[in-house]
């Protein structure tokens, strides 16, 4: 999914939670998680939005939040970021940091 006009404006706004994925080409682990995020995207669409942010192509919006490292999963709930996951993780380990805040 493309970016909104804004992404503030789309945080705050969501009746649905929404999953973050900062990324790049050139990171292998970011790779191994992108099939990852797509099949959360496709399987959870009734009850979470997905959107992947490039980090060369959003430097401003990578500094905003603070990403240190990449990958970084982030869940936002109600305007505020609920919980950060730095680095490539399972499915199953996913699934399970983020099911309380998603089911």
């Amino acid at each position: 999914m493309n970016l909104p006009n804004s992404f503030e404006q789309l945080i705050q706004t969501s009746e649905k939670p929404i999953l973050v994925d900062f990324w790049a080409d050139w990171c292998g682990p970011c790779k191994l998680m992108s099939p990852i995020i797509a099949e959360i995207a496709k399987e959870y669409k009734d009850k979470v939005l997905v959107i992947k942010i490039n980090v060369d192509q959003k430097q401003s919006l990578a500094a905003k939040y603070q990403i240190q490292s990449i990958p970084t999963i982030m869940l936002f709930k109600n305007g505020h970021e609920v919980i950060r996951l730095p680095g490539a993780r399972a499915k199953t380990a996913l699934l399970n940091e983020l099911s309380p805040f998603i089911s």
